[in-house]
């Protein structure tokens, strides 16, 4: 008996050496890069060529940034309104609103104020180039089809507060089309909600409760998630943070505890023109993937992401 008891005891510290060198073995799971606007370095953000060269040159997900059109329609932009990225004031010369919000009056032209058909008239590429010329304004549905099935959707539901006080809900509007795409459940095509304001996100928990939601974070904001029980409370409503990365060059305690809370970790963004101390921006995108050990990441730049 004594020997049989020895021989089991053996056999389990082998098999127990067994498993733990094969999870020595295990690959670590994939840095995942997300397409700013796009591959926005290179084109004109948020056009069909920036998304098309974002998958081309691998990206895992392409981000589109939401605006609401006055009919109702998510539009990709980044900007509440259209001045900055079109041809606006030439093509809409007397449809701008008066923002008095600044030191100085400042003529803008809002998103929300133009039907779809008003925005498909806008060049949405010169801006950028002259050999873009002519690009149009891409609604949420067509940036689905173009994207679907080549890479995931990290959409940002952009400006709520804004939308709020127009009696706007852009969460249910998303809802609406993420469920007529059948977009929860699409492993060819994976979607990631992100935002920076929380009740967006709680209310996509209970629209959308299975579709992963990322809470950004800017540096203004750090204090919201300066401690291990901040984080705990994040998670009960999102499954991800998005800080800004120099919050997590000075603070990089910070994934730590995120991780411990079950949230994944993406900073924001990462350019070649900008590589802050770093190098180069693929030696800068390294240090936070593979140093602090973030989950993924933003970048105008995906050509120059650094996979292991």
């Amino acid at each position: 008996m004594p020997h049989r008891i020895l021989a089991v005891a053996a056999g389990a510290a082998v098999l127990a050496l067994v498993v733990a060198s094969l999870q020595a073995q295990a690959p670590a799971p994939r840095k995942a890069l997300i397409a700013h606007r796009g591959s926005s370095a290179y084109a004109p953000e948020h056009s069909a060529e920036a998304y098309k060269l974002a998958i081309a040159q691998g990206a895992d997900f392409v981000e589109q940034d939401l605006a609401v059109t006055k009919d109702g329609v998510l539009v990709s932009i980044h900007d509440l309104t259209l001045e900055r990225t079109t041809d606006v004031e030439q093509v809409f010369p007397d449809r701008s609103v008066e923002d008095t919000s600044g030191p100085t009056p400042v003529r803008r032209w809002y998103v929300n104020d133009f039907t779809l058909a008003e925005i498909k008239r806008l060049d949405a590429g010169s801006y950028f180039g002259a050999k873009f010329a002519g690009t149009r304004i891409l609604t949420f549905q067509e940036a689905i089809d173009l994207v679907r099935g080549k890479a995931g959707l990290y959409p940002e539901l952009k400006d709520p507060e804004f939308y709020r006080k127009r009696g706007v809900n852009p969460v249910k509007l998303f809802a609406a089309i993420v469920r007529k795409n059948r977009l929860e459940a699409d492993p060819k095509t994976p979607l990631v909600l992100q935002s920076f304001d929380d009740a967006t996100l709680k209310a996509a928990a209970t629209d959308l409760p299975t579709v992963p939601r990322v809470f950004l974070v800017s540096p203004q904001d750090a204090g919201r998630i300066d401690s291990a029980e901040k984080l705990k409370d994040i998670a009960a409503w999102a499954t991800g943070i998005g800080p800004n990365k120099v919050i997590l060059e000075k603070a990089p305690d910070i994934v730590g505890w995120a991780h411990a809370a079950k949230l994944t970790v993406t900073p924001w963004t990462f350019r070649a023109s900008q590589p802050g101390k770093y190098p180069s921006v693929r030696e800068e995108m390294a240090y936070f993937l593979f140093t602090l050990g973030v989950d993924e990441l933003f970048t105008d730049n995906p050509d120059m992401f650094p996979r292991k």
